[in-house]
């Protein structure tokens, strides 16, 4: 049935078009390597919904929304990219022997023969639309034309050149050729479209991992890299960045700005010599995603009022505390820019700058030359600052000077790796600092995490019992029971459905009573349950608001607070 009829007839007799106007198409398509479909739709007699139908209802052929479905990475690989994409086929399932393959022609009888030849299998073709189609092999084949032009034009000596001593200038003038730039290009553009915040180059055994840490969690989005690109990658990567590329046995660390799609990017690389050859993490800064204002953080309202109270402080240390990727950097610029810079003098010390601000003098410490935290904190303090920032307090000597700072009419304020923010406390005790200068000093410390939000394009809402006591109390269930929102996943969140991320908080403000505990020695326990009892919104609270109010999932919030909670019930 499906090799006898063909696409023009069969809409003809679905009285999607005329005779005549099939005759136009034809003739159109004449002398075109252009398949009548296109034809069809570039002519504007038919639709992608319509082909779909015409081929459903007349020949029984099964349609598949590629946008909804979930396709394996070791299906997708049976294809070759110059097959899939030649084809507009995508293989999206696998049983035995037999290979489901959706098509936007199912009826073409060549390029089913084709696939059939290439992987030995038996096919199953199904109906997608030729904008699910072009969608899906963008995503999944997108580099390919760019890695085959790579391959084909790298220089076969390319591994005898970098295992042996050869100058440096013949090394530049090996990955100056067009196709390893468009290739590095390629991938760090991807990066920037993903929204992602870094990029994974990992070399494995027989090929090369690129991975995009999106919304926080790592995804590997590119296939098809072959290990003989690693080194033509690398080199690319160390050239931009201004690293010694005749190096490969130490990490090291360089910085790329450019600019992609009209926006100036900034990237932090870092290499990092393995068994397997040198990885390359480069973490992408980009200007346009920086948040400015307080408001748009994601504080509650409540955390908000008091947040703008404390930075607005005369004098003190203010504190964010969170693990590495919460977004402390964020909150911090975002408070800097809140404050007068035209009035003020403003002093940042950072390891290294990640944003450049108008306005505020920023230092980069440098250790090889001298210049630590507390080095630059000492020079800082002669400059007259009204506030300071310093990007890390890491050991004794610089919690010393910035406690001095704050205890001498200075604001300042920095960030600490504790898991709450009660912990920030006792850390700079056990660090060596004496209980009652943390205690005369802070005025208060934040404790973040980020969550994904829910994707938008994809979000659908439950009904579910809740289970446990504190998610009844935290929630506010009307008869036990709540409105949950999830993301089923589609194209816009890479089917994860999560899109973008948000701010959880807490925040603890050091009154009279939490100083006498300090001086007197109380545990972080202590001192955290005393906040507490005095009102303060904790993570897992900040995070179950943002439950409720369908910003966020529970599983997100157990996730990023490690904090088990009793998983409500499906109802409805």
């Amino acid at each position: 049935m499906i090799k006898k009829k063909r696409l023009g007839d069969i809409l003809v007799e679905a009285q999607f078009i005329t005779e005549e106007q099939l005759h136009e198409a034809l003739k159109v398509q004449k002398g075109t390597d252009k398949r009548l479909g296109v034809v069809l739709q570039e002519l504007g007699l038919v639709t992608d919904q319509d082909l779909v139908e015409a081929l459903e209802f007349q020949l029984g052929i099964p349609q598949v929304d590629l946008e909804k479905f979930f396709i394996d990475s070791n299906v997708i690989k049976i294809i070759p990219p110059e097959l899939a994409q030649r084809h507009h086929a995508i293989p999206i399932k696998k049983r035995g022997n037999i290979l489901t393959v959706a098509m936007e022609d199912p009826l073409d009888v060549m390029a089913i023969d084709d696939i059939k030849i290439k992987t030995n299998c038996e096919i199953i073709p199904v109906i997608a639309t030729r904008t699910e189609i072009e969608h899906t092999l963008e995503k999944y084949f997108g580099n390919s034309d760019i890695i085959s032009e790579f391959l084909d034009n790298i220089n076969s000596d390319w591994q005898d050149s970098l295992e042996n001593d050869i100058e440096e200038g013949e090394l530049r003038e090996l990955v100056d050729d067009a196709p390893v730039v468009k290739l590095v290009n390629n991938i760090i553009a991807d990066g920037v479209k993903l929204r992602a915040s870094d990029i994974h180059i990992e070399p494995l055994d027989e090929d090369i991992q690129i991975r995009y840490r999106i919304d926080g969690i790592l995804q590997n989005t590119m296939n098809n890299v072959p290990k003989s690109a690693l080194p033509a990658l690398v080199s690319r990567i160390k050239i931009m960045s201004d690293l010694d590329i005749a190096e490969r046995r130490v990490p090291q660390d360089g910085r790329i700005q450019m600019t992609i799609q009209g926006k100036e990017i900034d990237l932090r690389v870092s290499t990092l010599p393995t068994v397997k050859g040198e990885k390359v993490v480069m973490r992408i800064l980009d200007k346009s995603n920086l948040m400015l204002k307080l408001d748009d953080l994601g504080f509650i309202a409540e955390h908000l009022e008091v947040f703008k109270e404390m930075i607005n402080h005369p004098h003190g240390m203010i504190l964010i505390t969170g693990p590495t990727g919460s977004g402390k950097t964020t909150t911090l610029y975002s408070a800097l820019s809140s404050l007068d810079s035209e009035h003020e003098n403003i002093i940042t010390v950072e390891n290294p700058v990640e944003y450049r601000l108008d306005g505020i003098n920023q230092v980069q410490t440098n250790n090889k030359a001298g210049l630590t935290f507390a080095s630059a904190l000492r020079s800082i303090l002669r400059q007259d600052p009204d506030i300071v920032l310093i990007g890390e307090i890491r050991d004794k000597e610089t919690a010393e000077i910035a406690i001095n700072a704050a205890l001498t009419g200075h604001l300042v304020l920095s960030t600490l790796h504790t898991n709450e923010a009660a912990g920030a406390l006792t850390r700079l005790v056990d660090m060596g600092v004496e209980p009652f200068l943390v205690s005369s000093s802070i005025v208060g410390v934040v404790a973040q995490r980020l969550v994904r939000r829910i994707c938008p394009h994809c979000k659908v809402k439950s009904r579910e019992k809740l289970v446990d006591k504190d998610l009844e109390k935290y929630l506010g269930a009307g008869n036990n029971t709540i409105d949950f929102y999830h993301g089923k996943g589609c194209r816009e969140c890479n089917e994860t459905g999560y899109r973008g991320r948000a701010a959880i908080h807490e925040i603890l403000e050091i009154d009279n009573g939490i100083k006498r505990m300090i001086v007197q020695g109380a545990s972080t326990e202590d001192i955290a349950e005393r906040a507490m009892a005095d009102g303060m919104i904790t993570l897992e609270a900040s995070g179950l608001y943002k439950v409720n109010e369908g910003i966020t999932t529970l599983e997100e919030v157990m996730r990023v607070t490690k904090v088990q909670l009793g998983k409500p019930e499906f109802i409805e």
